[in-house]
């Protein structure tokens, strides 16, 4: 049997990945640096740039890894790789947080974006940013549950719209409002300030460049992974940790730290940008000021849609990679053709997010930097085993093929080993051992999570009767034949036919579906498609769709039977499976046409490639039914 199943297609090419990148990556600005400014306050820019080159550094290492082994998963899967499945599923955990908790982020400082754009204050309040942050993630889930979202489509767009408002922040604020007399004064400890608060600044700054994960998630979909994603990476982690810097110097320029606090962190916490083009008032005029603010508020509240988007796509991904390696239930690792991943995971994902927002609510204040020292917890300890796989990985496989390898590299006992792992690796651990000892939310969240996950695991594992440290593959999982609603059968004449709709009664059986037996008799040109059938014609097809329909009684399933007359049989069927909302067509392909090199007749071949559902061919051996 073949069927027409689609699972992650290669639509993305190097703009496209780009945009994704940059525009995924770019949203963290947009929450990130009030969060960040409110610890590290005059050091904010240098703090953003060492953790900047730092995430540049960690991307060489993901690069490789995703170059090498393109498929979904991101890091969970280099590093199940070259450790084991438990490894593996710790990673991916860890990286399942950080997701919830962008999509959590992005969605509730959506409103406060919104509110400028639209002047409407009262989104920027309690409890209201949070309720419209809950119905952001709920409306993408439903969104996601009925369609399957191309990333691709809109990205580059969004991308392009939010680098040429950063642009003009830039721009006009190195003109207006730079001020190095006033960043030379904040570079060093402030009033009221001391090194605690550093250090408590240096793991939230991670939160500023997250979508690396969510890159890596998509190399399954890219055209050319070993080229396209190591240089879509780079450009667009490159372009973010610029402009990032730039602007984080001209916000501390014009709200500069004093007494122990920046409004950039205190009255912009949640719209840092916004509060940026606020403070060009008495610098340029009035209509330009209120016109930036507009395109900030919009700019921003469009590029966290999208990153929550992404995030909601990135978790789901990640999801379907550990069940199908055995590290979470079967059914998440089951493609749908509506939502392309499982609905679950979506459901799942969107009601954990909405549980972030309303625990910020209830349990910080509605303060963010909860979630935000959470999420140091996770993608510091991602990146530590993410780096740690990439070394391993090139002393246990290599002659792995690498389409991308991380240089500089150097030589240890005979191993050729990435350097920039090397020096990355014991930061990122340090950096998270210090998120631990200095962060709430990384000290009892993450571990919490991280306990939860592992009583997930070890219940898969024992329920499916394997080792905790097995390498399970990946096995083709189908969907069940309970989501078929609807099931079209075109009906050849004789002996096919009745054996493709006995294939069709033995799904409807165990489904409860419906089953519509059709015969379509294509009627030439010369003849009115309403005319009469010869009669030998009709005997045959009314034959067929009594046997069809007696078939169908003897396992008690009712089957509807039609006749239709067309011009051409393809277009019929894809019309009569479309009006009829069918779930699935099931066709028969007769032996004979594998003896003209081809497998499929034309009008099978016709409807896999143009069938609005799924679609199941039977296909039957060499010497089945040859008269």
């Amino acid at each position: 049997m073949a069927r027409k199943l689609r699972g992650f297609e290669r639509v993305l090419d190097a703009p496209a990945l780009f945009a994704v990148a940059y525009g995924e990556i770019a949203a963290s600005l947009y929450v990130a640096l009030g969060i960040v400014a409110a610890q590290a306050l005059g050091l904010t820019p240098v703090v953003l740039l060492l953790t900047g080159l730092l995430f540049l550094n960690v991307s060489l290492s993901y690069a490789e890894g995703t170059a090498a082994m393109p498929e979904t998963g991101g890091a969970a899967t280099f590093v199940r790789r070259a450790f084991n499945d438990l490894a593996g599923f710790v990673t991916g955990w860890a990286l399942f947080l950080d997701f919830l908790i962008v999509m959590a982020l992005s969605a509730l400082f959506v409103p406060h974006y919104l509110a400028a754009a639209i002047s409407v204050e009262t989104l920027r309040e309690d409890p209201w940013d949070a309720v419209v942050g809950c119905g952001i993630i709920a409306a993408i889930a439903g969104v996601r549950l009925v369609r399957h979202t191309r990333l691709h489509l809109g990205s580059l767009a969004v991308a392009i719209l939010d680098l040429v408002v950063q642009g003009m922040l830039v721009v006009l604020g190195v003109a207006f409002l730079l001020s190095p007399e006033v960043l030379q004064e904040g570079f060093g400890v402030a009033s009221g300030q001391d090194w605690d608060d550093l250090a408590f600044a240096l793991p939230l700054a991670m939160l500023a460049y997250t979508g690396l994960e969510t890159v890596s998630n998509l190399a399954e979909e890219a055209r050319e992974p070993g080229r396209t994603l190591p240089r879509s990476l780079f450009s667009g982690i490159g372009l973010v940790v610029l402009v990032t810097v730039l602007i984080a110097a001209i916000g501390l320029s014009a709200y500069p730290a004093k007494n122990g606090s920046t409004a950039l962190g205190e009255e912009w916490l949640e719209a840092p940008l916004v509060g940026i083009a606020a403070a060009f008032e008495g610098q340029l005029p009035g209509l330009v000021v209120d016109g930036l603010r507009i395109a900030v508020g919009i700019s921003g509240a469009l590029i966290l849609l999208g990153a929550a988007t992404t995030a909601v796509s990135g978790v789901t991904r990640l999801t379907y990679s550990l069940a199908e390696h055995g590290s979470l239930p079967r059914e998440f690792a089951r493609l749908e053709r509506r939502a392309l991943v499982s609905s679950e995971a979506i459901l799942i994902a969107a009601g954990l997010a909405i549980g972030a927002i309303v625990l910020t609510e209830v349990a910080a204040g509605g303060d963010p930097t909860f979630l935000a020292s959470a999420y140091s917890f996770g993608v510091l300890l991602a990146f530590t085993m993410a780096q740690l796989a990439v070394l391993r990985l090139r002393v246990r496989e290599p002659d792995l093929t690498r389409p991308f390898r991380a240089r500089p590299e150097v030589t240890i006992r005979g191993h050729t080993l990435p350097l920039p792992a090397l020096v990355g690796a014991p930061l990122t651990f340090a950096i998270w051992v210090l998120a631990l000892a200095t962060h709430s939310g990384a000290r009892y969240a993450g571990p919490l999570w991280l306990a939860a996950g592992l009583v997930v695991f070890v219940t898969v594992r024992r329920t499916a009767r394997r080792g905790l440290l097995e390498h399970v593959e990946p096995v083709e999982t189908l969907p069940p034949a309970a989501e078929y609603k609807r099931i079209l059968v075109p009906m050849k004449l004789g002996d096919i036919g009745e054996e493709m709709v006995a294939t069709a009664i033995a799904l409807a059986k165990d489904g409860d579906a419906e089953v519509v037996a059709i015969t379509v008799v294509r009627v030439p040109r010369r003849f009115p498609l309403d005319g009469p059938m010869p009669p030998d014609v009709a005997a045959k097809v009314e034959a067929t769709l009594g046997e069809a329909r007696a078939l169908g009684a003897d396992h008690g399933v009712e089957v509807r039977t039609d006749v239709v007359r067309a011009r051409s049989i393809g277009y019929a069927i894809l019309e009569e499976a479309g009006s009829r909302d069918a779930d699935l067509i099931v066709l028969g392909s007769s032996p004979r046409w594998r003896r003209q090199s081809r497998f499929f007749s034309p009008t099978v071949d016709f409807v896999l490639r143009r069938a609005p559902c799924e679609v199941l061919v039977v296909a039957f051996p060499d010497g089945v039914f040859e008269t």
